[in-house]
């Protein structure tokens, strides 16, 4: 009987439902005036805009996006349904990441430690950039280079949930309404790969997924780009690695690799999907091969909101770093009086070679003068005038020497030339030898040596090794992060050339003013907002570029300068305010908690 009276009641009752969000503390929203008048300051008042959702009970808990695992409020709690869904004690913010930081470096390996981190994105968006953000420094190389480059190679086995959007061979002519899959109308960045040349590592297939995911990431916790706003994708156009069509638990198309016009066409026909109904996006290409990188770069950069971080990425920090270590070098020579060594001919080494040659055009050269003060050298040497034109792609041949015929080794065309700068970007381990860097070390004070391969273990020559072989007196960056160096008495802190540092930026500055495209003129901007940003204690240190901490002011500076070119040269769709700084960091999104209310309509 008292049951069933229970039940007539509990049928009778209302649903409990709150729909105001939580009230927040006012710093100082009124103080009194000298006059006994008062003074509003609405600016120092603490609200956060509610975020709504139509999910509820475990959808909740379940959701990466809105959960807060033992954060949730009374309140949210009860108009959520979740009261007794999560244990009673209401634990925040900052306890919930002391606990993450703790798991974190509890774990052996590296890629334990990419999978506790994995696994906390995959339950609470908010706690896992709040924990990267803090921990930047620490947990970048792991939730991205070098360690993606070992997940990558074991995603298959690795795979957990699924993330992002895979358009592949067998979805022909159906992509443009697959884009309506993804459930969310309004997003900023999308980062494709086809795994065709992952890192170092080659033809990853589907497996290169790692590298959409990580790079995404990046951009949430340094560009602050809502992860709401962000959409991997793995374009899989087959894979021509056999063991990976061989092993049972690939994830991919088993079929070699698509080429020419049925390549081509599945890649356009992706494009125009995805512009289609995100019109105000921006498509990131990430770790084509050289054969198509540069020709897809090249069909789309003039028409769509599109950046190739591999040839234009590299190519831009490269340039800020350097422009960073001629100043360490504490000389009056500029960009374009260095003879400079570019070993690796890729579509990263052309980048970088590019840019450089448009950096000295800035400088005031020609670009036929910038290209005579680079050199260039791929797996046979010098690309010199033994070389046929027909045999080099279209980007290779403005840097083909005709003065020379690249007979010399590394070590015997540096002894010839006497570079100042010796860039690398072959993935080959161990290739600036000893002799090599001796040789840089012989003809200047301050030799610059950039081993810019990922990950780690495929770098030309190591941070120790350079600092070694030239007495402590390189100026070093790399790809890579390695650790400080101690040498008599006195601790070398490398410097990390991370693509980091640049493609953040572009992406909030470019989509911030909503421009048609990104141009060699604002990456340029950003080159120089990045180079400015590095002080001049953190020069004197060694350092070419600023710390990791800094990412985010980083980010904004960059960013302000990408969007005031996109509007001095009239491609920018939106003008933001005239303190453009301070209206991207009001834009940038922040890992905190928001109140949450039940949408029911």
């Amino acid at each position: 009987m008292l049951s069933r009276a229970f039940s007539r009641i509990a049928r009778r009752a209302p649903a409990v439902r709150s729909w105001a969000a939580e009230p927040v503390t006012p710093r100082a929203l009124v103080t009194t005036s000298a006059d006994g008048g008062f003074v509003v300051h609405p600016e120092d008042y603490e609200f956060k805009q509610p975020q709504f959702t139509r999910r509820r009970g475990m959808g909740i808990v379940h959701d990466p996006i809105v959960n807060k695992g033992t954060a949730f409020s009374l309140p949210e709690r009860d108009r959520l349904h979740i009261r007794g869904m999560v244990p009673p004690r209401e634990l925040g913010m900052d306890v919930q990441t002391q606990k993450i930081i703790k798991g974190f470096r509890a774990c052996e390996t590296d890629v334990e430690k990419h999978l506790f981190l994995q696994g906390l994105q995959d339950r609470n968006e908010t706690l896992f950039y709040k924990a990267l953000l803090d921990n930047i420094e620490e947990m970048a190389p792991i939730v991205y280079t070098p360690v993606v480059g070992k997940v990558c190679q074991q995603f298959g086995h690795l795979f957990r949930r699924t993330r992002g959007m895979y358009f592949s061979s067998q979805d022909r002519g159906q992509m443009a309404s697959m884009v309506y899959n993804w459930p969310h109308d309004d997003v900023q960045v999308i980062v494709v790969t086809d795994g065709s040349r992952i890192l170092g590592l080659g033809d990853l297939g589907a497996n290169g997924m790692g590298i959409p995911v990580g790079k995404l990431s990046l951009y949430v916790a340094a560009g602050g780009v809502d992860p709401r706003r962000t959409l991997p994708v793995m374009l899989d156009c087959g894979t021509d690695n056999e063991e990976l069509r061989n092993d049972p638990t690939y994830l991919g198309m088993t079929h070699r690799r698509l080429k020419g016009d049925e390549y081509f066409s599945l890649v356009h026909e992706f494009v125009m999907s995805v512009f289609q109904r995100w019109p105000n996006a921006l498509l990131q290409f990430e770790d084509f091969s050289t054969a198509n990188a540069q020709a897809i770069l090249d069909a789309y950069k003039g028409i769509k909101l599109c950046f190739n971080d591999d040839i234009q990425g590299t190519g831009a920090v490269t340039l800020a770093g350097l422009l960073g270590a001629l100043r360490a070098q504490k000389s009056d020579q500029m960009l374009r009086d260095q003879k400079i060594f570019v070993v690796g001919a890729g579509s990263a080494g052309i980048g970088v070679a590019t840019s450089i040659c448009q950096g000295m055009q800035h400088q005031g050269l020609t670009e036929e003068e910038a290209n005579s003060r680079i050199w260039v050298f791929d797996d046979k040497g010098l690309i010199g005038s033994n070389r046929a034109e027909d045999s080099l792609s279209p980007q290779q041949r403005p840097f083909r020497r005709r003065d020379e015929e690249g007979d010399l080794s590394l070590k015997d065309a540096i002894a010839k030339h006497r570079p100042a700068i010796l860039l690398g970007l072959t993935g080959v381990s161990g290739l600036f030898t000893e002799p090599v860097v001796r040789e840089m070390a012989k003809h200047h004070a301050r030799p610059i040596i950039f081993p810019l391969s990922n990950p780690t273990s495929s770098a030309e020559c190591t941070a120790e090794q350079a600092y070694e072989w030239t007495e402590g007196r390189a100026i070093f960056a790399s790809g890579s992060p390695f650790d400080p160096v101690v040498m008599n008495g006195k601790t070398l802190r490398p410097s990390q050339c991370n693509n980091m540092f640049i493609f953040p930026g572009v992406g909030l500055g470019a989509t911030g003013v909503r421009s048609k495209a990104v141009t060699d003129e604002m990456l340029f901007a950003g080159v120089q907002a990045l180079a400015d940003s590095v002080t001049e204690e953190e020069i004197d240190a060694g350092m070419v570029f600023p710390p990791v901490s800094k990412i985010r002011n980083v980010a904004i500076a960059v960013a302000a300068a990408v969007a005031r070119s996109a509007m001095a040269h009239g491609i920018a769709r939106r003008m933001p305010p005239a303190n453009l700084e301070a209206f991207l960091d009001r834009t940038m999104w922040k890992p905190e908690y928001r109140p949450i209310i039940q949408n029911v309509y």
